[in-house]
């Protein structure tokens, strides 16, 4: 599998959305027929997609939104939503910030310290009416503000930083425990991200609720330029993968795999499914929203941070309404829009009832899937050529 590099050093080729195609089987079924449902804790939700937990793109009226429409919309505990009483204002400013002044601009609206009674106000927001309260926050904050969401009526608990792992060594503060806090909490909790088998086994015994995958590979994400690091989403999916199928041979314990980041198209979606993903999280796609935050802004959770930003400001624009960017009808060509009638057809294509159908379908290495036969599209910069 591997090829030299050097004398002595030897790597593996890992692949992305851009360089697979999934292989139609012997089978078809209706796309109408077909069920993408996952589950998370004791709930199922008919939405297996997440939206990320980014201050451009969750706020309490979208997350509201997203779960009328069978989804779950993470809310950022360490963002604009905590830190101002007023969030839409410094979201405004932000939004019209000029693009060489955009870094320097958020890490100003990040130095305002978080206010932990606005935790417990956004959570029973979004819960007024019947909302599913997801939130999230950096581990150093993990162990008090998931106390504070729980006390509040949140419904599930995110720990996500760039790179997880259950053995943390630090001398200038205690690590967090993730055993201690998923035996604690009495709500799902999930852990996030990481990108390879070993890492996934080790968060899987936790007694986590779901596992995030992904580093760097986000479209407001620099982490991979600044830092060099990340695996491509394809492989890092199905190694992933691999770690919970055999996790739950051992114990008779599936807890899911969630893709974060990379996918901006309805095929991206479908590809992730198709390595191994039982649901996927996507940031800027929702972005496009009328009901995001950020006015068709998008900046990734770390561009704010005072001394190494690894993110920047980018603007995605306003194309619909939530509802038309999951559901249709599209009025776009790029496939940025209906993302679950991409998803269900997809399944029905490839003869897949279900999402667990969906991991055993063919994939193939394709590196020209983006552009055989799309010359008058690349030329003229629509649907696949944009």
């Amino acid at each position: 599998m591997a090829e030299w590099l050097g004398i002595g050093r030897r790597a593996r080729r890992c692949y992305g959305f851009d360089e697979i195609a999934l292989a139609p089987g012997e089978v078809t079924i209706n796309p109408d027929e077909v069920d993408p449902s996952w589950r998370l804790g004791n709930k199922t939700f008919s939405v297996p997609i997440l939206a990320a937990a980014m201050d451009g793109v969750v706020g309490v009226k979208f997350a509201k939104e997203m779960s009328r429409l069978g989804g779950i919309a993470v809310l950022n505990l360490d963002g604009i939503q905590t830190r101002y009483k007023n969030p839409d204002e410094v979201l405004k400013a932000i939004s019209q910030g000029k693009p060489k002044d955009s870094t320097t601009l958020l890490q100003k609206a990040y130095t305002a310290s978080i206010k932990k009674e606005l935790i417990a106000k956004r959570i029973e927001e979004i819960k007024k009416n019947g909302g599913y309260a997801a939130v999230s926050c950096i581990p150093q904050n993990a162990v008090e503000f998931s106390k504070i969401a729980e006390k509040a009526g949140a419904d599930c608990f995110v720990v996500q930083s760039t790179v997880t792992t259950a053995k943390h060594i630090a001398r200038a503060y205690k690590p967090l425990d993730l055993h201690k806090l998923c035996k604690e909490r009495k709500i799902p909790v999930v852990i996030g991200n990481c990108v390879t088998y070993k890492v996934t086994l080790d968060l899987l015994k936790t007694g986590c609720a779901g596992i995030l995958v992904g580093v760097g590979p986000g479209a407001a994400c620099t982490t991979r330029g600044v830092l060099g690091i990340g695996v491509p989403q394809v492989t890092s999916t199905i190694d992933c993968a691999a770690a919970r199928d055999f996790y739950f041979r051992k114990t008779g314990e599936y807890i899911p795999v969630i893709t974060d980041g990379g996918m901006s198209r309805g095929g991206d979606i479908c590809k992730a499914f198709a390595s191994g993903a039982d649901a996927v999280m996507i940031g800027s796609a929702f972005t496009r929203a009328k009901e995001a935050p950020g006015r068709g802004f998008h900046w990734g959770m770390a561009t704010s941070h005072s001394n190494l930003p690894r993110g920047t400001r980018i603007k995605t624009g306003v194309s619909g309404s939530l509802k038309q960017i999951l559901f249709g009808p599209a009025v776009v060509d790029d496939g940025s829009q209906n993302l679950m009638g991409a998803l269900t057809t997809s399944m029905g294509s490839l003869g897949a009832k279900t999402l667990a159908d969906m991991h055993f379908v063919e994939i193939i290495i394709a590196p020209s899937i983006q552009t055989e036969g799309k010359v008058f599209q690349a030329t003229q910069r629509v649907g696949m050529g944009k």
